[in-house]
């Protein structure tokens, strides 16, 4: 891991007491981690979150760490971005969900005689 990354990886912990660590799908998050910043941005504040490299087995693209300063924050971005319905991890990591969740679905407006 390059000394950048040990540094970033220290100031995120030093800042954030929340940590989600996400394992990497095989062909990258390609846009959705830019929906993911997004996401970040708008929900815990430009700067109220941390991305930093999580690697293990010193593989340093394997996974990444996501710090946060709120547990409840923590739990939305698993809710919305984790296949948390599945309940067995990988080694630990939380794993990239691969569909969107559903949208909902409102009631029809009702009509008044």
């Amino acid at each position: 891991m390059a000394a950048s990354s040990k540094l970033m990886i220290t100031e995120a912990e030093r800042r954030f007491p929340v940590r989600i660590r996400l394992a990497i799908p095989t062909g990258g998050l390609g846009e959705r981690l830019n929906q993911m910043y997004a996401w970040l941005d708008q929900s815990a504040g430009a700067d109220g979150w941390a991305m930093t490299p999580s690697g293990m087995r010193e593989i340093v693209n394997d996974s990444i760490a996501v710090y946060l300063a709120d547990a409840t924050i923590a739990s939305a971005f698993v809710a919305r971005w984790c296949a948390g319905h599945k309940a067995e991890s990988m080694c630990g990591l939380f794993r990239v969900r691969e569909d969107e969740p559903k949208p909902r679905i409102g009631a029809m407006p009702h009509k008044t005689p």
